[in-house]
């Protein structure tokens, strides 16, 4: 099966800094149709997730599908959703 990333590259490095496989994919291959310019002045809208309430956390956990999530602590949250 092909690699549907369309800039390995940006990929990578999102990897690195710690974002999950879907995110990254989606900011690489958006950067490679749109530019890198227009994706990065587009950023920015989510602040940190140590700055985010647990209950913040849990929501997003909850968006996305995060199993065992009740029972996890702001730190496991933040980790799951990294890796998510």
């Amino acid at each position: 099966m092909a690699s549907s990333i369309e800039d390995d590259e940006m990929y990578e490095r999102l990897r690195e800094e710690g974002n999950s496989k879907e995110k990254s994919a989606r900011i690489a291959n958006a950067a490679a149709a749109e530019g890198r310019d227009t994706v990065g002045r587009r950023g920015g809208e989510h602040g940190d997730y140590e700055d985010q309430t647990k209950d913040e956390l849990y929501a997003q956990a909850q968006k996305v599908g995060i199993p065992g999530r009740s029972d996890m602590t702001k730190d496991e949250l933040i980790r799951a959703l990294r890796e998510h």
